[in-house]
C-alpha cells in the first residue's frame, strides 16, 4: 500500500507537493517517513544518490523514487507492495506533474505550497491501494525487465555514508590550516624566497670571497714594492 508521496525539485532538494496530509494521531507516525524523504530529496540534489531509479529500504517499509527532468518522484510503500507497480505510479503521478508549466515550478519558494498537485497524487494513490484489479494486474504482466537495472539500498548505509561526509567536514573545519609567512606576506613570495634566497647567499658569498681575494692580492702587491 502506498503511504507516503513526495514530490520535489532535484535542484535544491525543495519538495513542492505532497499526497494525502496525514494528521489523525493514529498516522502521525507517518511524519517519520515523511522526514526520510526530504532527507533522500537532499542528499540527490548534494548529488549523493545519483540513479534515476531507486530503492532504500527502511524497517517494514522502502522508498522507491524516480528522477525525470529535474523533478524527484518519491513514495513510501510496505515492504511486499510490488516495486513495479510502485514504479509505475511514480510514473503516472510524472506525466501528470509534467503538464504543469515547469517555469511556475521554478519560482516556488516555500515547502509543500503546490497545494493543487496533492489531490491529483491522493486520486493516484487511491487507484493504487488494491493490487488486485484488473488495471493493477495488467501493469504488473508488462515490462517484466522492468526491475532489472533499479538500485537496492538499506537507509542505514545512506545514512552512515552521510554521518562519515559530516565527520570529515568537521575535521577539515577544525585541523588548522598552514598559515602564509609573516615575513614574506603571501605563500607565493614565501615560494620565491625558498627557491631563490639559497642562489642569492652563493651568489654574494663568492663575490665577497672574490673581493677578499682580489684585495688581498693588491695587499700582496703593493707590500712587496
Amino acid at each position: 500500500m502506498v503511504k507516503v508521496t513526495i514530490v520535489g525539485r532535484g535542484s535544491d532538494g525543495l519538495p513542492l507537493a505532497q499526497g494525502l496530509r496525514y494528521v489523525n494521531e493514529e498516522n502521525s507516525y507517518l511524519s517519520f517517513y515523511r522526514q526520510k524523504a526530504e532527507f533522500i530529496l537532499q542528499e540527490i540534489s548534494k548529488g549523493t544518490l545519483t540513479p534515476s531509479m531507486m530503492t532504500i529500504l527502511i524497517d517494514h517499509y522502502c522508498f522507491n523514487f524516480l528522477v525525470e527532468n529535474g523533478v524527484v518522484y518519491v513514495v513510501l510503500c510496505e515492504s511486499t507492495y510490488p516495486r513495479k507497480l510502485a514504479f509505475h505510479y511514480l510514473q503516472d503521478i510524472q506525466k501528470e506533474f509534467e503538464k504543469f508549466d515547469k517555469t511556475l515550478i521554478g519560482k516556488i519558494t516555500k515547502p509543500y505550497s503546490f497545494v493543487k498537485f496533492d489531490g491529483i497524487i491522493a486520486n493516484f494513490s487511491r487507484q493504487y491501494i488494491d493490487t488486485r484489479t484488473q488495471a493493477n494486474l495488467a501493469k504488473l504482466k508488462t515490462n517484466k525487465k522492468q526491475e532489472v537495472n533499479i538500485v537496492t539500498e538499506e537507509m542505514s548505509n545512506i545514512l552512515e555514508r552521510r554521518r562519515r561526509s559530516l565527520e570529515t567536514m568537521r575535521r577539515l573545519v577544525v585541523t588548522p590550516q598552514p598559515t602564509s609567512s609573516t615575513i614574506w606576506c603571501s605563500p607565493r613570495l614565501e615560494v620565491i624566497a625558498m627557491k631563490w634566497t639559497p642562489i642569492l647567499i652563493m651568489v654574494i658569498t663568492s663575490i665577497a670571497l672574490l673581493w677578499a681575494s682580489l684585495v688581498l692580492k693588491d695587499d700582496y702587491i703593493i707590500s712587496s714594492g
